[in-house]
């Protein structure tokens, strides 16, 4: 983005501050955080970081720790509503899960401000709180953006309004771009009120449509939009594209969760196999994490290589993960979340005891686990066997503090080293830390945490030469020429939450849109009679939307389990080919691996491919130009 923008104005990008709210926000704030209480060293809390914290609150107060996912979600959902705990707390009624919920999300930020660290929501606030609060910083930063462009706008929230709001200032010389059909995160706390209610904020406003469709066919593009079009609260808009209509949208109704897996694992391999898709152009969305067991299970099967995108990413391994809060707590000694994390690692026989007695002291005393630390080794508070290993721990992160590293590649070399962190780990993990050194080479120590803190799974390239298995939520902004949309079903696609709740099941059509929008050239929908729901297994009916859909751009069936195998190898059939030169059934010779069974072929001369299965190496996929087969 970057460098076409530099191209376009024929100026140095640099002039220009191109980035996300969170980074543009972590610039301003490692300027100005003093005016709103904090030090410009502060550490970003990742996922991983506020789960941790959380957890440690939640056990602190004798709650189940289990519920720290939904109250981290709620906690960032009320940053980005710009509601204080102060506020949330006095709107309750001293009864209910909210009050507990309010003593744990004021708790945190008290343990934030002692940590000096802030975590992703934090960021935006404060800023905002900044310019509320600071009208003359405010005004500087009016001169410095004349004109704000803001994209993906339908995924902005209360806090990131108010921020544009604030910097447009009188000005309003504003420009977004966005899609209220693609705004599918609600959950996070986005508000599609933003884009829907734009021009009544900015007065004279003029509206572009953007309604010219480059990536799908025309099938794909009405299914969709017929689907999108049933929703009340949106911007209507008429999609068009120049491309041909191409397949029918499928839909299959099957009789379980295995069938299906089935289907849409051979429905691939049939579609590999005849046609010109490499296994990187297949992708299948889902709306719950838990769909996925039965249809790796199938794939594996099939020897399909797949990724599941939205596992571990490579910045939340733990060796990585320490070797950063090595660097993050060296940077700031207040970090007491990396502090917790890396005191017993690599093993220094520091225990939970000793530990827990550090933590009674520090939130007796309002100070740090560092601070704390220190105080108590000068006072002779911790027990003499832990005193030098507690001893030796302060003075290697202080050693680490006070050394001005060339980069951050330098200071990790040095933490490795100095703690001697590698010297029990596995090949596979001393290579992740390697890794990690040679990615931060030439960038300052502070620069290269801010990135990692800010950086997040989804921002990772989906796998090479594997189908893609995805939730539907990650699938913003990617695009593949197949797609399989799997679960359509009331309780799944919609979700049952949403059931009684107008605003969540519009949603859902949205989640649904944006999936059905990332197909190229085939769309495959399915979903099941009988599904197993948390260990029982559940009769299913079809999804509401599918009511939707015109039947002239789809192919409908229905297939008992014994008639599955036809659906898979037929239904989604691939481009009509040419005679093959090879004969299915027939034995070839290869130089390299032997006598082989000829599986399938298509294409003829220069283009054509035969598949082979040589035993002992199993199936290999072939140009016969290339492959000097010798038939037998």
């Amino acid at each position: 983005m970057k460098e076409n923008i530099s191209r376009c104005l024929d100026c140095d990008h640099k002039q220009n501050w191109i980035g996300t709210f969170h980074s543009q926000c972590n610039k301003i704030l490692r300027k100005e955080i003093k005016a709103v209480g904090f030090k410009p060293d502060f550490a970003i809390y990742d996922d991983d970081d506020q789960s941790s914290l959380i957890r440690h609150i939640l056990k602190e107060f004798n709650i189940y720790e289990a519920l720290y996912k939904g109250v981290a979600s709620r906690i960032g959902i009320l940053k980005a509503s710009m509601i204080s705990p102060e506020d949330f707390l006095s709107q309750g009624d001293g009864f209910s899960f909210d009050e507990k919920l309010g003593r744990v999300y004021l708790r945190y930020q008290d343990e934030l401000q002692r940590s000096n660290s802030l975590d992703y929501d934090d960021l935006v606030r404060l800023t905002v709180k900044l310019f509320d609060e600071n009208p003359k910083v405010l005004h500087k930063y009016q001169e410095m953006f004349p004109a704000i462009l803001v994209d993906e706008f339908q995924d902005t929230n209360r806090a990131q309004f108010r921020l544009l709001q604030l910097l447009a200032g009188k000005q309003k010389n504003v420009c977004v771009a966005g899609d209220d059909d693609q705004s599918i995160f609600k959950s996070k706390g986005s508000d599609t009120g933003n884009i829907l209610n734009f021009e009544k904020e900015f007065p004279g406003t003029k509206v572009i449509k953007l309604d010219r469709n480059y990536r799908s066919t025309g099938n794909i593009l009405k299914v969709s939009s017929s689907v999108i079009a049933k929703n009340i609260q949106r911007k209507p808009k008429c999609l068009q594209t120049d491309n041909l209509c191409g397949e029918k949208v499928f839909y299959c109704n099957l009789g379980s969760e295995e069938d299906e897996a089935k289907y849409v694992s051979r429905a691939i391999k049939d579609l590999y196999l005849k046609s010109n898709y490499e296994y990187n152009n297949f992708a299948v969305f889902y709306r719950i994490n838990l769909q996925t067991k039965t249809l790796e299970d199938a794939l594996r099967e099939e020897s399909i290589p797949y990724q599941v995108i939205g596992g571990t990413s490579f910045y939340h391994r733990k060796e990585v993960k320490d070797i950063i809060s090595y660097v993050r707590l060296a940077l700031n000694n207040n970090d007491n979340v990396s502090l917790r994390r890396i005191i017993n690692s690599p093993a220094r026989g520091i225990g939970s005891t000793t530990i827990s007695k550090i933590e009674q002291e520090a939130k007796k005393n309002s100070l740090s686990l560092f601070k704390t630390l220190k105080s108590m080794l000068q006072t002779n508070g911790v027990a003499a066997s832990f005193k030098d290993k507690l001893a030796d721990f302060v003075k290697t992160i202080e050693d680490f503090s006070s050394r001005s590293y060339r980069s951050a590649a330098d200071m990790i070399k040095d933490i490795v080293e100095k703690t001697g962190y590698l010297d029990e780990l596995e090949e596979e993990r001393i290579q992740a830390i390697l890794e990690l050194s040679s990615s931060a080479e030439n960038i300052a120590s502070r620069d290269f945490i801010d990135r990692v803190s800010l950086s997040s799974a989804s921002d990772e390239a989906p796998p090479a030469h594997a189908v893609t298995l995805m939730p539907l939520h990650n699938t913003k902004g990617i695009e593949f020429p197949v797609v399989f949309i799997i679960g359509l079903e009331e309780g799944t696609l919609p979700y049952f939450k949403a059931f009684d709740n107008a605003a969540e099941m519009q949603e859902e059509r949205r989640l649904l849109y944006v999936g059905m929008t990332r197909a190229k050239q085939i769309l495959s929908l399915s979903s099941v009679k009988r599904r197993r729901v948390y260990s029982k297994i559940q009769e299913q009916e079809p999804s509401r939307f599918l009511a939707d859909m015109p039947k002239d751009c789809c192919t409908w069936v229905e297939r008992a389990q014994q008639k599955e195998k036809m659906v898979a190898s037929s239904a989604l059939h691939p481009p009509t080919k040419k005679a093959p030169s090879f004969i299915v059934g027939s034995r070839v010779k290869h130089p390299a691996w032997g006598v082989g069974i000829v599986r399938d072929c298509c294409g003829e001369g220069e283009e054509a491919k035969v598949t082979v299965n040589f035993p002992g190496i199993g199936l290999k996929r072939l140009a016969a130009k290339l492959a000097n087969l010798e038939r037998i």
